[in-house]
């Protein structure tokens, strides 16, 4: 691509997003400034970007954490998640999601003060690129807000300066009765500045004032820092809450059309620096929605498959995988050049919204008040009419599969097990949260230090408390660290695991989850088969159709499969690879 035919794509993008806004430029030269900012230059476009490039497979694993997740002393956590990384991760962990790493005052970093630094309290640029060499780095692009706290925003404040002009206000009398909020706190911070009163739109929190992207130099200001983030290693970008990015008062302001359009904007610029970059959204929303997000496979590379902790956690929970197999059956293949990025764990909760439509409101009800029950807390969030409905659940992942409706019992080790081993053998790439690895309980003395109910699930571990729990053969934390490096040492050897192998739904009943995968190349194929019930099942032989002329094996068991046998017998919970060949 020459750099005119990239530079009249940039400016047909920019023409699509600020239609109804009167520039202060021309959008030529803004294109011009765009591709500049990003660091292109003529000579760097011989080669276009093929398109539909699959810039993962098998291997990849992703873990998600904070730089300070695993504390040690006086030493830069940053140092000390880096060598936790190298001592109990090397096999099975070959990508990093650290958190926000920037300087921040609330929100657990995603209300940044300053997007060009790290958090001294973390470590620096070094230690940052210190794990990028080893791992693929994936960093949060907070594109949406910043905080109040800001030098930008003080700037607004005083009325002059970079920033000034940088933020979205509205009137209290307009109409924002349609406006999607994920928050029940008020929308608009009334806030006193050298040009008056103004209100300034928050989407989540008044320390979290929103941009006003139909301001260009908005736009400018995130390409520098996409540039930054690139040039200290970053291979992810994770577009946090960029569904809210434009508003239009008398909207609903969440996925308008000029937000699609500024994402595949982004994705243009990034991937003429680098086609390799992956560009993950998250969009905390109904499943149709989320879907949107991968464009014409020209927007995000992939999309967090918000939908599947609420269903898996409740199948499990219920022993009934009808809703999981129903949604799984409608999920369209993801085609080349884009993948879900499938999860069950996160610094947030489990979100509630990705399952309306799919959960009946009296299954949430059940769900929610089991996880109550299970010492899990409720966050809330406004509808329309100003009713108040769960938003998402905050709980850890190996207590909220503690029990069952019934109440705990003596399967949470195996459960936890099997959630991930459902997750892990399904078309995407799996992120893997930390305190998932590590198998934490609910931390119930940092909500009560914060104030905040997603503290819950949010603990920092003491490395000198934690390796001799992670060394006893007894602990939890060792038999979950264990048996999820084995299984993730399984699923990086086998093409059929490719994120973007073919996958088909089994109809197995309800208390038996099943699917077949089978590599691009068609040479391996594996039934992924799981009782995601208490109670010992039986899955006739003749239901899952495994070939007669190859040989079987479990990659888990590692157990040799008789076709002579009319049946498979599996144990609680029990999960099983069947497949006809063994890449391990």
């Amino acid at each position: 691509m020459t750099w005119k035919l990239l530079h009249d794509k940039v400016k047909h993008q920019l023409d699509f997003i600020y239609a109804d806004v009167d520039l202060p430029m021309p959008t030529e030269e803004l294109a011009t400034s765009l591709i500049q900012t990003i660091g292109l230059e003529a000579s760097d476009l011989d080669k276009p970007p093929t398109p539909h490039s699959n810039y993962w497979d098998e291997e990849d694993i992703i873990m998600i954490t904070y730089g300070d997740s695993i504390i040690e002393g006086d030493e830069r956590p940053l140092v000390t998640l880096n060598r936790f990384l190298h001592r109990y991760c090397k096999n099975t962990i070959n990508k990093v999601h650290i958190l926000p790493f920037f300087p921040y005052s609330s929100d657990d970093g995603f209300s940044v003060i300053d997007y060009s630094s790290v958090n001294e309290s973390l470590g620096n640029w070094d230690d940052i690129e210190a794990i990028a060499k080893d791992y693929g780095l994936m960093t949060d692009l907070v594109i949406n807000h910043c905080s109040a706290r800001s030098a930008w925003f003080s700037n607004f404040i005083k009325g002059e300066g970079p920033g000034s002009d940088f933020f979205f206000t509205a009137d209290p009398t307009d109409d924002l009765s349609m406006v999607t909020r994920p928050r029940i706190s008020p929308l608009l911070r009334e806030t006193e500045t050298a040009n008056g009163t103004q209100y300034v739109w928050c989407t989540f929190s008044h320390d979290q004032v929103d941009f006003d992207f139909r301001n260009p130099k908005v736009l400018l200001a995130f390409i520098e820092i996409i540039k930054l983030y690139i040039d200290k290693g970053a291979k992810l970008f994770r577009l946090d809450a960029v569904a809210f990015l434009w508003k239009i008062v008398g909207t609903n302001c969440i996925n308008l059309d000029q937000t699609h359009e500024v994402i595949r904007l982004i994705r243009t610029l990034i991937e003429h620096v680098d086609p390799s970059i992956i560009i993950i959204t998250e969009t905390n929303i109904p499943n149709r929605e989320n879907l949107t997000y991968f464009g014409n496979a020209n927007e995000a590379h992939s999309i967090y498959n918000f939908s599947l902790p609420p269903l898996l956690v409740n199948t499990l929970v219920s022993g009934d995988c009808k809703y999981l197999k129903n949604w799984m059956m409608s999920m369209p293949p993801a085609q080349n050049g884009t993948t879900y990025f499938n999860f069950i764990a996160s610094h947030d909760g489990i979100g509630l919204r990705p399952a309306e439509g799919l959960l009946s409101d009296d299954e949430i009800s059940d769900f929610v008040h089991t996880m109550q029950h299970f010492g899990g807390k409720i966050s809330w969030r406004a509808s329309e009419g100003g009713q108040q409905k769960p938003y998402e659940i905050n709980i850890t992942l190996f207590d909220a599969l503690q029990g069952t409706i019934k109440g705990p019992d003596k399967w949470q080790v195996d459960r936890f097990i099997c959630a991930h081993a459902i997750m892990l053998g399904m078309e995407g790439i799996p992120g893997i949260y930390v305190h998932s690895l590590l198998g934490t309980s609910n931390d119930y003395e940092k909500v009560a230090n914060t104030g905040q109910n997603r503290s819950i699930n949010r603990r920092r571990w003491d490395l000198s408390e934690l390796e001799p729990l992670l060394d006893s053969p007894y602990s939890q934390h060792h038999k979950v660290l264990t048996r999820l490096s084995q299984l993730i040492r399984v699923r990086k050897a086998q093409p059929a695991f490719h994120p973007n192998a073919t996958q088909f739904t089994l109809q197995l009943g309800n208390q038996i989850f099943g699917y077949w995968r089978q590599s691009l190349d068609r040479k391996q194929s594996i039934f992924c088969v799981s009782n995601i019930s208490d109670e010992e099942q039986t899955v006739l032989m003749s239901d899952i159709n495994l070939i007669g002329t190859d040989n079987w094996l479990d990659l888990v068991s590692r157990q040799e499969i008789s076709l002579s046998s009319a049946f498979l017998q599996l144990k609680p919970y029990q999960t099983m690879w069947l497949s006809n060949q063994d890449f391990e």
